[in-house]
């Protein structure tokens, strides 16, 4: 008989509205105020919005102008990276204090895997409360949390009792959590996916479950398993942390081999772009850009090269593969598969020249315009927002 794999202990923990958070909490006058935290003015997006402008229809990566109308008395702030980033790192300190393994996604959110934590601070959900309690009363910021056997779940669940909430679904309550969801819910699916899925009468995660894999397959590749198993509430991912990463890249196989060098370029903007998310999602920058060309003839190369700086921004790693593709015959054979990979890999908390990387090296506007892609591609999927030159030639 095989033994049953012993679930995973997953927590996911999401800062409330970190931003606007902050703000209140470096001048408590704003408390209870609508704070939009964003810019440039007129020009820019929003970066965050606490609970109380979004009860006016404010969100993240909504233009400035949009969010001034909605409300008109709201209280517009710069983006203070440094700040937001000096306390994370508290935050985040205080996760380490309950165990090892944790994955971070962005600034203010982290995955835990606390199976090991157990003996020292009880079952998951003790360990939850814990953290929780920790967080407020070391940083006066309150934190929601998912407790689940898989990531995918933990995230579902921590957004589930916003701000300052804690869902905590079993192993046995996994279908029960998931099958009345929207499906929009899910992880990762963008609104054309979304469309798709409502044009084949699925709604909710549970009638996603329920469709017949080869019909999601047909639809959406590998994809459509991926969403099948998700679903099901199947996902084997580990918790990876921060010292576990090498590399981040992306690689692509071609249905068709690719000839054009445009196309090609137009291919690795978009893996470039994939894997400058990856890095800021990781909290993690990189130094070695590499690029992987297979020809059609299935033989392989790599070209390397190695920045001054440190990055996560997707223009200059876009910049470096470029010139690294006039050393190949890119253009001039058929290609069926590029790699885009950032390696020498950095944390952001322990990179001793972060902030004179992020003051000097990436623009203001840049690092608002990066953190504004950062929201719509998490709340709508990767592929929701993309450079013009990507978009479909359409003759008008």
């Amino acid at each position: 008989m095989v033994e049953k794999a012993k679930p995973k202990a997953i927590i996911h923990l999401d800062m409330d509205a970190f931003y606007p958070a902050v703000e209140v909490l470096d001048n408590p006058e704003l408390k209870g105020k609508p704070v939009i935290v964003g810019g440039p003015m007129q020009r820019g997006v929003v970066s965050s919005a606490s609970y109380e402008a979004r009860k006016f229809g404010v969100r993240s990566a909504q233009p400035i102008f949009t969010a001034m109308r909605l409300c008109p008395k709201g209280i517009f702030l710069p983006v203070r990276m440094s700040r937001y980033k000096e306390v994370s790192e508290q935050v985040f300190k205080i996760f380490y204090r309950f165990t090892p393994l944790v994955e971070p996604l962005s600034i203010d959110e982290a995955f835990l895997d606390v199976d090991g934590s157990m003996r020292l601070f009880g079952q998951p959900v003790e360990i939850a409360k814990k953290i929780k309690q920790t967080v407020v009363k070391e940083t006066g910021l309150t934190i929601s949390a998912g407790v689940a056997p898989s990531k995918f779940v933990a995230k579902i669940a921590s957004d589930m009792d916003k701000p300052d909430g804690l869902t905590v679904v079993a192993p046995d309550m996994i279908k029960d959590f998931l099958d009345p969801l929207p499906i929009n819910k899910m992880w990762g699916v963008g609104k054309a996916t979304q469309n798709t899925l409502s044009q084949l009468g699925i709604q909710t995660i549970g009638d996603l479950s329920r469709m017949p894999v080869e019909v999601l397959e047909r639809k959406f590749g590998k994809n459509g398993l991926k969403m099948h198993l998700l679903s099901m509430g199947i996902d084997e991912r580990n918790v990876i942390t921060g010292h576990d990463v090498k590399s981040i890249g992306h690689e692509l196989t071609f249905a068709q081999d690719i000839i054009d060098l445009d196309e090609a370029q137009k291919e690795l903007l978009s893996l470039s772009n994939k894997v400058a998310r990856r890095s800021r999602r990781h909290c993690i920058t990189g130094k070695t850009i590499t690029l992987k060309v297979k020809y059609n003839d299935f033989n392989q190369i790599t070209r390397s090269e190695t920045l001054p700086k440190s990055t996560d921004d997707g223009s200059e790693i876009y910049s470096a593969i470029c010139r690294l593709l006039k050393k190949t015959a890119v253009g001039k054979r058929p290609v069926r598969l590029f790699g885009v990979a950032l390696s020498q890999l950095s944390s952001l908390s322990s990179a001793e020249q972060l902030s004179l990387f992020h003051q000097a090296q990436i623009s203001q506007k840049r690092r608002d315009l990066n953190i504004a892609l950062d929201s719509v591609s998490e709340k709508f999927g990767e592929n929701s927002i993309c450079p013009g030159t990507l978009l479909p030639n359409k003759n008008i």
